[in-house]
């Protein structure tokens, strides 16, 4: 055979094992795990999870499964601009903070607990992009009720537990906390708790000071939890603004802002950085980003043309004043512009208000996003 011959075999063979290759890189991507449960592979991913914890503001669908729980999204015209149009369980006309920073970290749509929860002892990989413990009407505080209406932070943090505990047995107890310990810790909660002083006896038992002290610490040990099974960077998100929510406003004739609410909110946010500064140094290896998100709301109704804003007090989805009479259900009516919204419900803010925050938790100067955004946070 001659020594053209060879090389034209050689350049086959070599095409052939090129072709083949690829062939089989398609295959492995269209089929593998994460491709069959509808997650999209990215370069861009940013962090290797985000595990989620928080209220009714990153619920993605956990109520959905609570039984007894009133707290639930779970019906029109909630998911009305979300990509499938359909209530999810999410308290949005879209998605959520806890959606869009996923997106931002390059990471796919994070699922709820409790829709995989029956999966725990068969597949671990499940859960390597995260999971969300967020509850709809979810506190700090637990509530002993016979029937609850949703997870309490406490309860969030022993699933995560389980979760932790699998993982190790899944990939290995070194390789579970090289993994978590690059991973997200997102926590926002407090709001819920901050309405029940108001709405209960609380307030004939403590002082306004003595019940955010007691709120922060209880908060404190939970970060400390998460911290000892794995977690390291964390994002915590103040209360905002919430004696300005539709539904505080509609109390009032007057339709303005409850100012006992938010000054309780603020009391609040101001135990809690420093207590995340004293954190810092008692324990080994964490960091955090604290974003100020009573700030940033202030900014939208002080000055919401600048943020795009037409509406700052009513609802978008609800009945009566301020479309806050009544929650979003399927025979409220609805705006037809929920990009100009603030707020979706009487409590909720819109997709489109969600998206300013993650785009400053993400990215934000230190005057909102404290002692570094999360952008540093995830380079460290």
């Amino acid at each position: 055979m001659g020594e053209g011959s060879v090389n034209v075999r050689a350049a086959v063979t070599t095409m052939a094992s090129r072709l083949f290759l690829l062939m089989s890189l398609i295959i492995s991507f269209l089929f593998s795990p994460s491709n069959l449960l509808g997650f999209t592979v990215t370069e861009a991913r940013v962090v290797p999870a985000m595990y989620v914890f928080g209220d009714s503001l990153v619920d993605v669908g956990n109520n959905n499964y609570l039984q007894f729980s009133l707290a639930k999204a779970n019906f029109p015209h909630n998911g009305l601009d979300f990509p499938t149009k359909q209530p999810t369980g999410r308290f949005c006309n879209g998605k959520n903070a806890a959606d869009l920073l996923a997106e931002k970290m390059g990471l796919p749509t994070i699922p709820p607990y409790l829709s995989m929860a029956s999966k725990l002892n068969k597949s671990y990989n499940l859960f390597l992009n995260g999971v969300n413990f967020a509850s709809g009407a979810a506190k700090i505080f637990k509530e002993d009720q016979q029937y609850p209406q949703s997870i309490s932070l406490g309860e969030q943090v022993d699933y995560y537990l389980s979760v932790k505990e699998g993982l190790g047995q899944q990939i290995g107890t070194f390789k579970a906390q090289k993994h978590l310990s690059k991973s997200l810790f997102t926590i926002i909660i407090g709001s819920n708790d901050i309405y029940t002083y108001f709405d209960s006896s609380t307030s004939n038992r403590s002082t306004p000071q003595q019940y955010v002290d007691s709120m922060v610490l209880t908060l404190k040990q939970q970060v400390k939890r998460l911290y000892d099974y794995g977690a390291r960077k964390f994002v915590i998100v103040g209360i905002a603004l919430i004696g300005c929510t539709p539904s505080e406003r509609n109390e009032r004739s007057d339709q303005e802002c409850k100012a006992d609410v938010n000054q309780l909110s603020a009391k609040y946010n101001k135990v809690l950085i420093s207590m995340l500064k004293k954190l810092k140094s008692e324990l080994k290896g964490i960091n955090y980003s604290y974003f100020d998100g009573y700030s940033v709301m202030h900014n939208f109704i002080q000055n919401p043309t600048a943020y795009g804003f037409a509406e700052v007090k009513a609802a978008c989805c609800g009945l009566g004043k301020l479309n806050a009479d009544a929650p979003c259900l399927p025979f409220a009516t609805y705006c037809s512009n929920r990009s100009n919204h603030l707020f979706w419900d009487r409590t909720h803010p819109t997709e489109a208000a969600h998206r300013i925050f993650v785009d400053y938790i993400l990215s934000g100067p230190l005057q909102y996003t404290f002692p570094i955004n999360v952008k540093k946070l995830v380079s460290i």
